[in-house]
């Protein structure tokens, strides 16, 4: 293949074979935007106007909503241009810049969740100097740690992407744009670019995981040496709600990253159908799962709205 550098575009691909059905299948996907966009809003402004939610549990909250908002505000555009006005063309600065910033808030994510099991892993271990030691100006830090932890780290394969070369096809395989898929397309030694995220999907990911695991094995000793039965009720019912979160995030990352190196005879459908339930599964889930399992939350929501 030779280079065509004439070309400033990448074309996007909806659900191939299924074009006709595309105005159909954009309906359910816009109820869950609009969902995903009113729910992380609404516990935004819940924590920005209730006192009694100035906490570091739900400031850490907080930024998983925002994440979440950044992550479905990036994808949202494109997804929906492509399955409603089947406009597939999207600028090659557009389509890198907009996969640097689903990447970096997918890395964001990950470092929230870690920071929500530390909070948990003070509360529970430490109650009192729970506050001593996660003050504001602590949480501050930490979230600003997992910002930078996010963003920077995906700045070196994200930046040859613009000096590369691209061969004839410039069509994705998705309505949006990733960096396996753009990299594919490549005419150049994509050695690091291969390399890069493997090693930094397993410093983020799968390292994240396991902390996460080690402080809930702590947490689960901390709880069993408390004599009460509803006391070690009491205090687990505080974890629920992080738990789900890191459940509906992690297996929905393994199960795109199982079917993205196992499933080579799988239908393209269903690699497409799990990168959106990534995508949109824990977006639409970590608010609904706060507001259920979280009595401080509920309260709140009264309050603000009757």
């Amino acid at each position: 293949m030779r280079p065509n550098d004439n070309s400033s575009f990448f074309l996007l691909t909806g659900f191939p074979g299924l074009e006709a059905a595309h105005h159909w299948i954009s309906t359910p996907f816009f109820f869950i935007y609009i969902s995903v966009l009113l729910s992380n809003s609404t516990l935004l402004l819940l924590i920005k106007e209730d006192y009694n939610l100035h906490e570091p549990m739900y400031y850490f909250l907080a930024m998983l909503a925002a994440t979440d908002l950044g992550l479905t505000l990036t994808t949202m555009p494109t997804v929906l241009r492509v399955l409603w006005l089947d406009h597939r063309e999207t600028g090659k600065v557009a389509c890198f810049s907009q996969a640097y910033f689903i990447h970096s808030l997918a890395f964001v994510e990950s470092g929230v969740l870690l920071a929500m099991a530390y909070d948990r892993f003070i509360a529970i271990r430490n109650p009192l100097r729970y506050t001593c030691i996660l003050t504001n100006g602590q949480v501050l830090k930490i979230g600003l740690g997992v910002l930078m932890r996010g963003f920077v780290s995906v700045i070196p394969p994200i930046l040859p992407l613009y000096f590369f070369p691209y061969c004839h096809s410039h069509v994705l395989s998705h309505a949006f744009c990733l960096h396996q898929d753009v990299i594919k397309l490549a005419c150049a030694d994509t050695t690091f670019n291969q390399l890069y995220p493997v090693v930094l999907v397993a410093f983020i990911f799968v390292l994240d995981s396991l902390i996460i695991l080690f402080s809930y094995v702590l947490i689960l000793k901390s709880v069993l040496r408390i004599a009460s039965k509803e006391e070690r009720a009491k205090t687990l019912n505080t974890c629920v709600s992080h738990i789900c979160c890191v459940l509906v995030f992690y297996v929905t990352v393994i199960g795109l990253s199982l079917i993205h190196r196992f499933g080579k005879q799988v239908p393209h459908i269903v690699h497409l159908t799990m990168s959106y339930v990534y995508f949109l599964f824990p977006p639409l889930m970590n608010p609904i799962i706060y507001s259920v399992k979280t009595k401080q939350i509920q309260s709140s929501f009264l309050r603000l709205f009757t």
